[in-house]
């Protein structure tokens, strides 16, 4: 049978039981306003029975304090990182969209954009018309122009920037992201060490949780943890855990290591009008790019790759159909390829081309448009078994990415300034100067190193073909359009009249003017329209990427805060509910108190006064 102080023990059970949740409710109170800290609570389980000698057959023997754990739902965990990846995505994005609003606007009241200037440039032509002789109005048909020409220059800069930027942030995150990872793997150890003696890392585990909802924002998130077991008794659980942590479906910390990424500058630019030194993100171990811009990554590092490298999926493409070595290298011929346009050529002069998942470096290419074939002149020479290889395999530049970002942007610019352009220059091409010769181009392209060097397209062949390294359209961008400079310094060397009308005793002839002035509203050359239905179209493009953001940003951030909610309503700390707890533990341990008192005075009774 058990002791006569058996009670007395059962009592001070009970005392210390209560003191421990009562200290556990305490702690949860000064934690109130602590970032990712979750509710504690004390488990409380029944003693194991004593077995006696009685016909009742045990007797209870108090109560044990199992553990002190966090309350928290893994459920909302994993709902709140797959919307927080949402809302980071679609911050970033919108963030962005409105930048690149910014350079866009065209308001005529408050900000002079494209559609004034454009006018203004075609009013003062019509001026021309009426006196073509005089050199004050052809000079300031030629100043409205140059605005035009500063105009695309600015919008082309402020892209340039946002590109820049966003590159920046790209390097932060990815420095940020290698960061969390090492915190992970530290804190998975510290975990293992705790818990391996038999206790809860709950403050801990906090942590790192905060860390993985930081995470969450810039990448996709998917969290893995298993149990460490005996391998000879697989039910028999250690007490340690093994926690994977995976980003866009990629681990990035596997329990105690982490694999850190590094961000590496592109060596060759992918599209004509990029940034010099843009960065991609690979795995350092191995090398392997980070997964970015797949369908399941989300965040806003993906946000800002489709920002910075967004094409609309317009990058180049084609069939390898010929191969050619020579002492140069090899000689690549692709058919069947996505831009088929000079004017629409967004790949840069040098760079890299991917065929068969290898990439090779190419020295510059040419446009057939007779055959409607490219060729490209590859630095290395491939043998036979690498050509054989290749042949009939698919050849890009870049990605394909759908997305409006700063390359598609600058690609709608450089198209329809090269369609604006060539058709001006045509038909400056086919009239006299004022002195009865014949006339050169009047917008030009300046060498992006050299600016006293223009390119006045006179390689340019009219069918289209053409080579990257000749002087053609495709040498042209909205970052170096300018305006001759010849024509500048001697404005009678505009032409205002064509060689068929062209009459030495009439200078104020304008057949020539009332043709040029045809392009403002010509509904077949550009996309949507005239010329000044050209800016309406990317605004309309950037408005609807931005109301797309604007709209999802809402409804994730307003799913995010509910999730979040529900996710506290469990783990976080209720002021109210823990004052009720400490009454609730205050009354339970004031109760174990006078189980103790009572014992006393019966132990007292019992040895003191029945005592023979």
């Amino acid at each position: 049978m058990p002791s006569q102080f058996f009670g007395l023990t059962i009592a001070y059970s009970a005392l210390g039981a209560f003191q421990a949740s009562v200290n556990t409710t305490a702690n949860n109170i000064s934690n109130v306003k602590t970032l990712g800290y979750s509710r504690q609570e004390a488990l409380l389980q029944a003693s194991e029975a004593l077995r006696v000698n009685q016909r009742y057959g045990t007797a209870g023997s108090g109560v044990d304090v199992v553990s002190i754990k966090r309350v928290r739902d893994v459920y909302y965990d994993v709902k709140y990182w797959e919307s927080n990846s949402k809302l980071g995505f679609y911050d970033s994005k919108l963030y962005y969209s409105l930048q690149v609003e910014d350079y866009l606007i065209d308001d005529e009241e408050n900000i002079k954009g494209f559609t004034s200037i454009l006018n203004e440039m075609f009013n003062a032509l019509d001026t021309l018309k009426t006196a073509t002789g005089d050199k004050d109005r052809r000079q300031q048909f030629i100043s409205k122009s140059q605005n035009l020409v500063s105009y695309f220059a600015s919008v082309s800069n402020g892209l340039s920037k946002i590109q820049d930027n966003v590159n920046q942030e790209i390097h932060t995150q990815v420095a940020n992201i290698n960061s969390i990872g090492e915190k992970i793997a530290s804190l998975n150890k510290q975990i293992n060490i705790l818990e391996l003696q038999g206790g809860y890392a709950n403050e801990l585990r906090d942590q790192r949780d905060v860390l993985i909802d930081e995470l969450s924002g810039m990448v996709s998130v998917e969290c893995i943890e298993t149990p460490v077991t005996n391998t000879n008794y697989p039910d028999m659980y250690l007490g340690g855990t093994d926690f994977v942590v995976k980003i866009n479906g990629q681990t990035l910390v596997n329990n105690f290591e982490y694999n850190e990424l590094e961000c590496e500058a592109r060596e060759y630019k992918i599209n004509q009008s990029d940034n010099d030194g843009l960065y991609d993100v690979y795995w350092k171990e191995n090398h392997i790019p980070l997964a970015v811009t797949g369908d399941l990554s989300s965040g806003s590092l993906k946000a800002l790759f489709e920002t910075r490298d967004g094409n609309n999926r317009d990058n180049f493409s084609g069939q390898v159909t010929g191969m050619k070595t020579n002492a140069n290298g090899t000689e690549l011929t692709i058919s069947n390829a996505s831009i088929k346009d000079v004017k629409q050529m967004t790949m840069n002069d040098e760079g890299i081309i991917v065929i068969n998942n290898t990439e090779l470096k190419y020295t510059g290419f040419s446009y057939d448009a007779d055959t409607d074939t490219y060729t490209f002149q590859l630095e290395k020479q491939l043998n036979v078994l690498e050509q054989k290889r290749m042949m009939g395999k698919t050849a890009a530049i870049g990605t394909s990415i759908d997305a409006m970002g700063i390359p598609y942007y600058n690609a709608q610019l450089n198209t329809f300034l090269r369609t604006f352009c060539e058709e001006f220059n045509n038909m400056q091409l086919s009239g006299l100067d004022a002195n009865g010769n014949d006339a050169k181009a009047f917008f030009v392209a300046m060498d992006p190193t050299d600016h006293s060097i223009e390119y006045g397209f006179t390689d340019y062949d009219s069918k289209g073909s053409m080579t990257s390294t000749g002087d053609s359209y495709y040498r042209l961008t909205a970052s170096n359009l300018a305006v001759s400079a010849e024509i500048i310094r001697n404005p009678m060397l505009m032409a205002t009249v064509s060689k068929e009308g062209y009459n030495p005793d009439d200078v104020d002839k304008n057949d020539l003017i009332v043709k040029m002035m045809t392009l403002k509203s010509e509904v077949v050359m550009f996309r949507g329209g005239g010329a000044d239905e050209f800016l309406q179209c990317l605004i309309s493009d950037n408005s609807i990427d931005t109301q797309k953001a604007q709209i999802f940003f809402n409804n994730y951030d307003s799913l995010t805060s509910t999730v979040d909610k529900r996710r506290m309503s469990i783990s976080g700390v209720d002021e109210d509910e823990e004052a009720m707890n400490l009454l609730k533990f205050q009354n339970a341990y004031n109760l174990a108190s006078r189980m103790v008192q009572t014992m006393s005075e019966m132990y007292n009774r019992l040895i003191l006064e029945t005592g023979v």
